[in-house]
């Protein structure tokens, strides 16, 4: 005879991690990156190099020893620094914060998973829409902070190097202190969301592939292309869904009064190509295996 013991039934629980605790470990993961913090550096030093040269430009004018495109730079720089904050987001947009915007996006996935690291990422337990917003969270704060540390170093150095305390507009007249931090704050957001945008479509590439490399040349790539295509007349029936073609309009922050027709059509612009972005994405990523 025999007696049975009735021996406790343990179960596992598994139980997901924050989502606070997940989106503050990546933004440590990516910020910590050589290359991340070699390419914020350089975008604080940009602007205080450009105010420094303009600067140069001025007093060269001043002396009368400059041709006619340097009396121009002084006239237009001098005593008006916060103009610099605008001509240094507009000059970045065009090359140097897309790129920016698509190496954290291929870090985020495909270079990932060249170490392998994605894969483990994909095999565990973890919603594939959590992983993407999480990875898609990281790049876009990354970003942000790109365009603030330009915008923010502009404005001081802008005020520091070249003076003034107001933003002459290409209408003529002067816009209060007050006034033209708003406009630059405008167009801080209005570029931002542009290079999200950049980034959304990098992302989607990313998550086809496993090279870093592939994401880079596709997506610069695509805004050379896109700028070519822009600046055809013959093609103006394709203008209306490039990207880059609304970039031009959000220079209409410096006019006053300020037109928005332009700069609205830009940013819907810009969430259409978000949403298809991170669609494909999350397309590519569920049926990833690794």
């Amino acid at each position: 005879m025999t007696l049975a013991v009735d021996a406790p039934i343990v179960t596992e629980q598994r139980t997901k991690a924050p989502v606070g605790r997940l989106l503050r470990s990546e933004l440590r993961f990516m910020i910590r990156r050589p290359r991340t913090l070699v390419a914020l550096g350089v975008l604080a030093v940009a602007p205080i190099i450009a105010a420094i040269a303009m600067a140069v430009a001025t007093n060269t004018a001043e002396n009368g020893n400059g041709g006619r495109a340097i009396e121009s730079i002084a006239a237009l720089v001098s005593g008006n620094g916060l103009i610099l904050p605008v001509f240094l987001l507009l000059l970045s947009l065009s090359m140097m914060l897309p790129l920016l915007g698509a190496m954290w996006s291929a870090d985020a996935l495909a270079g990932e998973a060249q170490t392998g690291a994605l894969r483990g990422l994909l095999l565990a337990p973890v919603g594939r829409a959590r992983l993407l917003a999480v990875k898609a969270f990281g790049v876009a704060v990354l970003s942000l902070l790109a365009v603030v540390i330009v915008a923010v170093v502009s404005i001081v150095a802008g005020l520091t190097i070249l003076g003034g305390d107001g933003m002459l507009t290409m209408s003529g007249n002067v816009l209060p202190f007050g006034d033209s931090l708003g406009r630059i704050a405008l167009l801080t957001a209005l570029v931002t969301v542009q290079v999200w945008a950049v980034a959304a479509v990098a992302l989607a590439v990313s998550a086809a592939t496993e090279h870093p490399l592939v994401v880079l040349a596709s997506t610069l790539g695509g805004i050379i292309v896109f700028t070519i295509l822009g600046n055809i007349p013959a093609l103006d029936w394709l203008h209306p869904v490039l990207l880059t073609d609304a970039w031009e309009s959000l220079g209409d922050v410096i006019r006053d009064p300020m037109p928005t027709d332009g700069m609205v059509n830009a940013v819907l612009r810009a969430v259409c190509y978000l949403v298809i972005g991170y669609s494909l994405a999350l397309a590519r990523v569920s049926t990833k295996d690794g």
